[in-house]
């Protein structure tokens, strides 16, 4: 019993001493929390007042658990965009700051994933694991840490690879009207990199989520998941995850660039985003612009597709190639969105409805669409047999046009219509039927040289009913004539 009365005695006497030299050691300090109240909650946006010191693009937490994005910074307010739903939100609420800018995981880890525009795994499979954090918004790479683009992006698609080449580290832009095709080439762009050792990124902005679960199934199919990821935002939520979701894919685009890889990042689409953008910004009453757009719309994009680049070899060698997409209304392609990305993109692949209605697919006009980094690399087999197509087709397409009011045309100018209607032929293909940069140039020898002169049925010649065009029937599953954008 003194035993065990000893050996407490001893267990006191340690405590003792221990607390007493922690209090000899401990220096009390005040730690300053910053916070603010919510003053005023909107759709997708709240302010915030009494936070000082924030920086531009931090990330806020809400109580109790909703994150919000710096995004106005005045004398008395804060504009914050919401990440998360405001259901649980309420005025005077306590908000406090993270003192970190908005990030994304970036890494391997992604490949074959499908994620928000946080980068939280939507797929339902394992957590991303082995990933690093990229801030969202990066500068983009300075001129002199540029080199310039050599190495063509096949896509596959004939028209596309013949007459408007796309390099590795260009922008190319592809508009048209609704239900034109937009999408379909940019997925057959992605179907076809298979084996080519580029990273596809697919940045689905805005749309359905029956739209955005059809592309992942058909990227899916086409075995295009192992080399690809997709970064979704869907039209229920917030906008300012929408708004976010074309930076988050680039972010996460820049890492493999960095590290020598080839990049190909599909922005599906940006008008959705500009849209998303407006409503934000009338929320936060900014002044309106043109279209109701704010000033700065242009910037906005801007800053975005200057990330693409192809960089030199002492930055890593790698590329991002952007393939933005915009959508256009009774094919005003002069209206103020259009416009913009025209002036900040490398060309434009324009396709029209009139093309799609008649059965010419890819319903690309070759007219409208030009490439103005691609040609330098496409390769020499092209511009050796291709160089004189472009003005052949151009002269085509006036000479059928005038040739519809009935008039007597000699034998030169029907050999150039027929000449003209076997380049259409050849240039219409199927979804997810690339050919390889052999098969095409094959085909266009043959073109050129007059071998393909003697075959007798080309549908629109003059032996059939003008204006009748080949369909094939909509059970096959190769159609490609299928309204699908």
């Amino acid at each position: 019993m003194n035993r065990k009365n000893n050996e407490l005695h001893h267990a006191m006497d340690d405590f003792i001493s221990t607390m007493a030299n922690i209090l000899d050691t401990h220096d009390p300090a005040l730690h300053v929390r910053d916070f603010g109240r919510i003053e005023s909650i909107s759709s997708g946006i709240i302010t915030v007042a009494g936070l000082k010191g924030v920086q531009s693009e931090e990330l806020l937490l809400c109580t109790p658990n909703a994150y919000g994005m710096a995004f106005d910074l005045d004398m008395d307010v804060i504009g914050v965009i919401m990440l998360d739903e405001t259901d649980t939100l309420h005025a005077g609420g306590e908000v406090n700051r993270t003192e970190r800018v908005m990030s994304v995981p970036t890494g391997d880890a992604l490949i074959g994933r499908v994620v928000d525009a946080r980068g939280k795994p939507l797929d339902k499979k394992a957590p991303l694991s082995q990933t690093t954090l990229r801030p969202v918004e990066q500068p983009a790479p300075e001129i002199m840490d540029r080199a310039p683009v050599t190495t063509p992006l096949q896509t596959g698609i004939t028209v596309i690879d013949t007459l408007i080449p796309i390099g590795r580290g260009q922008r190319e832009l592809i508009l048209g009207d609704r239900q034109t095709g937009k999408t379909a080439i940019a997925l057959d762009t992605i179907a076809n990199q298979k084996g080519k050792d580029v990273v596809c990124i697919y940045c689905g902005i805005g749309k359905r989520g029956s739209a955005l679960a059809k592309v992942i199934a058909e990227l899916t199919k086409n075995d295009a998941m192992s080399y690809s990821f997709a970064v979704v935002s869907t039209e229920e939520d917030p906008p300012g995850l929408q708004f976010m979701a074309p930076y988050t894919a680039t972010a996460m685009a820049e890492h493999f660039m960095h590290q020598g890889k080839d990049v190909l990042i599909v922005y599906d689409d940006l008008t959705r985003h500009a849209r998303a953008y407006r409503e934000l910004s009338l929320l936060l009453r900014r002044p309106p612009g043109r279209e109701a757009y704010p000033g700065d719309i242009f910037y906005i994009h801007a800053r975005l597709l200057e990330r693409s680049t192809h960089l030199i070899a002492d930055k890593g060698g790698g590329s991002l190639t952007a393939l933005p997409i915009i959508e256009t209304e009774a094919q005003n392609i002069s209206a103020y969105i259009p416009t913009n990305l025209i002036s900040i993109t490398d060309g434009q692949i324009y396709l029209s409805p009139l093309f799609f209605r008649e059965g010419i697919l890819p319903a690309v006009d070759v007219g409208k669409s030009v490439s103005r980094v691609g040609g330098k690399a496409q390769l020499p087999a092209y511009r050796t047999v291709a160089g004189d197509l472009r003005l052949t087709y151009s002269q085509f397409e006036e000479l059928e046009s005038f040739s519809r009011f009935g008039a007597r045309l000699d034998e030169a100018t029907q050999t150039k219509l027929s000449r003209g209607r076997r380049i259409r032929e050849i240039l219409k293909q199927y979804r997810y039927s690339p050919l390889p940069s052999a098969d095409q140039i094959a085909v266009l020898i043959a073109l050129t040289h007059g071998v393909l002169d003697d075959i007798g049925y080309i549908p629109g010649t003059e032996k059939h009913t003008q204006g009748r065009q080949y369909r094939p029937q909509r059970g096959d599953g190769n159609d490609c004539r299928r309204k699908e954008n």
